[in-house]
């Protein structure tokens, strides 16, 4: 198909990017943005789902998030995307009363995204190009690969007949090609919620008409790092010490710290709520050298409140990126009681994983043979590449690149969207 063709019909194909955090689809048409809304007029659906324990309804995306917030009974489930390679994809979880299979819930989500995007397109979509990190697993190929097959079958079962799959930061370097008007060399640096993903690759018009990219690509490269990664350790170094972790015991042993890590992870934030976690912390109660910490830590999980919390974070990290200095409200959990942080805080919080993310730039700039001074354009995506640490670091190694920050949660939706079209048509 000509590249005139390929401009004036829409296309026949959608692109999916199924992220941690946010999600977004992608239907290319003349003169039209390629993103598809999702909810209400919002181009993002954040990848949260609530299970209504009361009527056994399903919400999704933001309409989830308030419900779990006005306090329905229910179960909240994110960062969904993580479990993806992982032994806990084929286990199943209580929801309601009843087992449910984790690869179920992925399904009811992603099943959920295509209905609202062909809802919106006023078609169907039987055929998409589906975003996937560079490694969905580091340094295991086998569990790599098991992922995307377990994506892959989802997202049969949801609907799509034909499915590609596209590595996320080239589909967002091919959204920075469409704007652009001479050739340059571009380092694409897609930070999202659950990876960190690079991509070195030449762009352009008249490359943008071909059909095949592979020789465009001088190197890809990745870390299981993002932004949830820096929520977690922000919420360990800043919040939890104030519900124990790192305190004594009564022995002048160091309290355990298995309740703490869950609590600060997305997705087994649900594993402090068990009965067998309620009796562990309780007997950290007992034998705790600063029972007021631990009792704060136990009026946390009786309330269930440790999404509500890592929401908290969540927000104090995104605060701390445009300002000095911010508050987390701990009242629900402390009586009036309020937390200040600085971005010192914040960056000494992620200081080492960020040092992880810049090791693995400057391998992939190894691996291609290409010094700092050959990089024409430093291209930022994702919902965490706004995070200042992590740009000052990267910007360090290419200081005469420029550097574009593109749409931070539509650019690789918009980029699989014109894969999508090329591939399916």
């Amino acid at each position: 198909m000509s590249a005139a063709l390929l401009n004036a019909a829409p296309a026949q194909a959608c692109g999916i990017d199924f992220g941690t955090s946010n999600s977004t689809a992608g239907w290319s048409r003349a003169g039209h943005s390629a993103l598809l809304a999702l909810e209400g007029d919002k181009l993002t659906l954040p990848s949260v789902i609530f299970f209504h324990a009361e009527d056994g309804h399903i919400s999704y995306g933001r309409a989830a998030l308030a419900d779990y917030l006005e306090g329905h009974e229910g179960r909240l489930m994110r960062s969904l995307k993580s479990l993806l390679g992982t032994a806990m994809m084929d286990e199943y979880t209580d929801i309601g009363g009843r087992a449910m299979a984790f690869r179920q819930v992925l399904g009811q989500f992603i099943g959920e995204l295509k209905g609202r995007a062909e809802c919106t397109a006023g078609r169907e979509f039987s055929r998409a190009v589906l975003g996937r990190p560079v490694f969905f697993v580091d340094d295991d190929a086998q569990a790599d690969q098991r992922a995307q097959d377990t994506l892959q079958s989802i997202a049969h079962a949801a609907g799509l007949r034909d499915i590609a799959f596209q590595y996320e930061p080239i589909a967002a370097a091919f959204d920075y090609e469409s704007q652009i008007t001479r050739e340059e060399l571009v380092l694409v640096v897609d930070i999202g919620g659950g990876t960190s993903d690079f991509t070195l690759i030449r762009v352009g018009p008249e490359r943008a008409r071909r059909a095949e990219r592979r020789d465009d690509i001088l190197a890809s490269g990745g870390v299981h790092i993002g932004g949830t990664d820096f929520d977690r350790a922000l919420n360990l170094a800043s919040l939890m010490p104030l519900l124990g972790l790192g305190s004594l015991l009564k022995n002048g042993r160091q309290m355990p710290s298995a309740q703490y890590f869950n609590l600060a992870t997305w997705h087994t934030i649900n594993l402090a709520y068990t009965k067998k976690a309620w009796a562990q912390i309780a007997e950290l109660h007992r034998d705790a050298g600063d029972r007021p910490k631990v009792e704060r830590l136990q009026s946390l999980v009786r309330e269930r409140a440790g999404h509500w919390l890592a929401m908290q974070v969540e927000q104090a990290k995104i605060a701390l990126s445009a300002a000095p200095e911010t508050q987390i409200d701990i009242g629900r959990i402390a009586s009036g009681q309020h937390v200040t942080l600085e971005r010192a805080d914040l960056d000494g919080a992620i200081d080492a994983l960020v040092g992880k993310v810049g090791q693995t730039v400057t391998r992939l700039l190894g691996d291609a043979g290409v010094t700092a001074a050959g990089i024409d354009t430093v291209f930022f995506t994702g919902g965490s590449s706004g995070v200042p640490l992590l740009r000052e670091r990267v910007q360090a190694l290419a200081p005469q690149a420029r550097c574009v920050e593109g749409d931070r949660f539509g650019s690789i939706g918009a980029g699989l969207a014109l894969d999508a079209q090329r591939k399916f048509g």
